[in-house]
């Protein structure tokens, strides 16, 4: 993989427009979410352009983000995104690996070239990215479990809707939900059901496995992706005694809580991904920061019935429309 010193390279190249090195007249970080068709990354997007723009003038220097994530995942070309930024002179990156041990030679490079990396979201584990910013994984994976057994009464059998089974975030968060699940004695697990991080996917492999396993009295849901279509809203009828519990609560997943199909959401601050990456970055490159912790990690936060109007609040500052 060849790779040019970001301050060698001028305007015009890969659309990054500006010598973006050292004396340049804007400073570009680029930004590598997972897929451009899971909403908490356009919600990401938002924050890290929001973080962009408070922080030029906090700094007196224009930032600007350069997006370049894939329509859907695919390391492959989140290593090729990584790879471009460099070339073309961006001076920091932001990026959700698909895959951390596939990115982590792509990383490693980039910072080799003089550009530092953030982690956010899903780390890449032994590479040269300074810092991770996003909920721990496994403490995740252990809190959804918990609601989980709370709701149905600590007894019961278990469903777990995994997504990518290369994502070492949601790996973490499987992990939690094991070591949550032993200490409930009258509970069990079904297995663990990888899937297409689409929201269609999702939705068709819970029905198809619930369907053939009538005896799942819950679902925890890792990630939110079948709650991102309105496939399971008639869930209730079909299925009144399952309970189910999910990370993450968007403004499509909070119709589930209205309608009672599911119990708990546990949202991740996916606005301020990006936020902060930035923020982070800016620390970095323009304000000279070079003690930082190994990770920085945000909390959960938990939607029930009973706050999700107040909650729902939220999204208009975070995602509004465009």
């Amino acid at each position: 993989m060849r790779m040019v010193c970001a301050a060698m390279v001028c305007v015009g190249l890969v659309a990054l427009t500006g010598c973006v090195g050292g004396g340049g007249k804007e400073i570009v970080f680029g930004v590598v979410a997972k897929s451009q068709s899971n909403p908490v990354f356009q919600a990401a997007r938002k924050g890290a352009e929001d973080a962009a723009l408070e922080l030029s003038k906090t700094y007196g220097k224009k930032i600007r983000i350069e997006w370049r994530t894939p329509n859907e995942e695919d390391p492959q070309k989140q290593a090729e995104a990584i790879e471009a930024l460099v070339n073309a002179g961006a001076r920091g990156i932001a990026v959700s690996c698909s895959d951390g041990a596939f990115l982590k030679k792509s990383i490693d490079l980039a910072v080799d070239a003089g550009v530092p990396v953030v982690c956010f979201d899903s780390d890449s584990v032994g590479s040269k990215r300074f810092i991770y910013h996003g909920i721990d994984d496994i403490s995740c994976g252990r809190r959804l479990m918990a609601e989980l057994a709370r709701v149905m009464g600590e007894k019961g059998t278990v469903a777990v809707l995994a997504g990518n089974q290369n994502a070492p975030n949601l790996q973490k968060r499987v992990q939690g939900v094991r070591e949550e699940l032993a200490k409930y004695p009258k509970m069990k697990l079904k297995q663990v059901y990888f899937h297409k991080e689409t929201p269609q996917d999702a939705a068709a492999k819970v029905e198809e496995v619930q369907t053939a396993n009538p005896d799942i009295g819950g679902w925890a849901f890792i990630g939110g992706w079948p709650l991102f279509t309105d496939s399971l809203l008639k869930w209730k009828r079909q299925y009144p005694n399952v309970k189910m519990v999910s990370v993450d609560a968007l403004p499509a997943q909070l119709p589930y809580i209205r309608e009672g199909v599911v119990q708990v959401l546990l949202g991740q601050q996916v606005y301020r991904w990006g936020w902060r990456s930035v923020e982070l970055l800016a620390q970095k490159v323009l304000g000279g920061v070079t003690d930082f912790p190994e990770r920085d990690i945000s909390d959960l936060v938990a939607v029930t019935p009973g706050n999700v109007d107040e909650y729902a609040k939220n999204w208009e500052t975070w995602l509004p429309a465009r």
